[in-house]
């Protein structure tokens, strides 16, 4: 079919269930629930291109706040590369988020391309692959994370992204079979974890704490919850020597990496407490 017969529109909720499905054809293993956590950030943020009726690309670009922005899900369907499309929805896509800064977490097949079009290597993100099970360390501190109150998860979030994302947070915690702990300290909350079912085993992200003791209480307490025979995920910033060295204690093995890149001046967050991370297709 011609080029001309290419269209680019926003995303229905129903497309983007579509997306999640080609990033698993990827080999991405995305959450089973993650499409209503993603569209619930910016339901204006998820482009498809279509040739004809057939959807052949994908991207998403949502907004955060005023001044930030992350690009994923850029995907063109095999069959249908190397002829422009992706390019025209990159356009559009980067069109959307003019005037702000802009992340994304670039596979190495991708990473010069994005680098043409303004983006800067900021770190790598390494997902580590393990298994489930486990004791659950005792910690008198340890609570459901529905327990505490929202506010304050969302005030903790704060230094570990560049915008205010608290609709995001509040869809993501209360998943569908997800887990989602705290550690409370004199009440305060210092560190907290979110590990979700994916299409192959769980993922642990983020999670964040206070200090590597903290995160590795957080982190065997969510694995205890899955299945000794499952895998469990986690996606960590190589620049956080303690989350690497926390990966690599319990015998995960690395087994994919992205580049951290963003477009527009680095932000400033707190990598030194930011042990996992959320999703690479939204920061």
């Amino acid at each position: 079919m011609h080029a001309k017969n290419y269209t680019i529109r926003t995303m229905t909720r129903e497309d983007v269930d579509l997306a999640v499905e080609w990033t698993a054809q990827e080999g991405w293993n995305p959450g089973l629930h993650d499409a209503e956590s993603y569209y619930a950030v910016d339901s204006n943020g998820f482009l498809i291109g279509l040739l004809g009726d057939e959807p052949i690309a994908t991207i998403s670009v949502v907004k955060y706040g005023d001044a930030f922005g992350f690009l994923g899900f850029y995907i063109v369907k095999p069959g249908h590369r190397g002829n422009g499309y992706g390019k025209r929805i990159w356009d559009a896509g980067l069109r959307y988020l003019e005037g702000r800064t802009i992340g994304l977490d670039g596979v190495l097949a991708q990473q010069e391309n994005y680098k043409r079009s303004g983006f800067s290597f900021a770190y790598r993100n390494v997902r580590y692959e393990g298994c489930g099970g486990g004791r659950a360390p005792q910690h008198a501190g340890l609570v459901d994370l529905a327990s505490v109150p929202m506010d304050a998860v969302e005030s903790y979030e704060r230094p570990f992204f560049p915008a205010e994302r608290s609709y995001f947070t509040r869809s993501w915690i209360a998943q569908p079979g997800a887990n989602a702990l705290g550690i409370l300290r004199d009440g305060k909350l210092v560190g907290y974890g979110v590990m979700r079912p994916c299409r192959s085993g769980s993922k642990i992200g983020p999670l964040y704490a206070d200090s590597p003791e903290l995160a590795e209480t957080l982190f065997l307490a969510l694995k205890a919850e899955a299945p000794a025979a499952d895998r469990v995920y986690l996606d960590v910033p190589e620049v956080n020597r303690a989350a690497v060295a926390l990966a690599r204690r319990h015998d995960m093995q690395a087994m994919f990496e992205t580049a951290r890149m963003y477009k527009g001046e680095a932000p400033v967050i707190d990598l030194e407490r930011l042990f996992g991370v959320a999703s690479f297709e939204i920061g």
